[in-house]
């Protein structure tokens, strides 16, 4: 039986969101892409699973959260990113939409610096806007460690983009 209407209209609903958390775990476009699919597969797999009374994008979100991590332990190598090739790939993906590209490259490559734990509920809290505790239910941890995780990724934000950049240095940036 297939998942009903308001289920699928939900899941549609919740898709732009899904897709910019995705992009902010891979942080390329098209791997994001697939992380968004993968998750809507297993979403309408599993859509009896699915408590209405739960938030849909947080159930998604645990979703893609699971499968990314599911992803990077199949394939845990690092790669090294020239910020150059960081500002051709941005300009070919639309353009500056008028923010400085430096800011916007710098801020791409300090968040690539982070740990996958502190990056994840950064980007959650953030830019989704979850709150504390729905970001705790998506990664399954404590709220205090959501609160501590989040804190650290900010003070280390702002060590990463106080520092001076040295010109042409690469960025070592993992890939999943």
């Amino acid at each position: 039986m297939d998942a009903p209407p308001v289920f699928r209209q939900r899941l549609l609903d919740a898709i732009p969101r899904l897709r910019r958390y995705a992009r902010s775990l891979t942080h390329e476009p098209v791997e994001a892409d697939d992380l968004t699919q993968q998750t809507l597969a297993r979403a309408l797999a599993h859509w009896r699973q699915f408590d209405p009374e739960r938030d849909m994008l947080v159930w998604l979100l645990s979703i893609a959260h699971n499968a990314f991590l599911d992803g990077r332990r199949r394939d845990a190598r690092l790669q090294i990113v020239d910020p150059a090739e960081l500002q051709r790939t941005q300009e070919a993906a639309g353009g500056t939409g008028g923010t400085d590209v430096g800011l916007r490259l710098d801020l791409v490559a300090a968040l690539a610096r982070l740990t996958p734990e502190q990056c994840e509920p950064l980007l959650l809290v953030c830019v989704e806007q979850l709150s504390y505790a729905e970001v705790a239910e998506v990664l399954r941890i404590p709220i205090g460690t959501v609160m501590s995780r989040v804190s650290r990724a900010r003070q280390a934000l702002r060590r990463f983009l106080e520092a001076e950049a040295r010109p042409g240095a690469a960025v070592l940036r993992r890939v999943v």
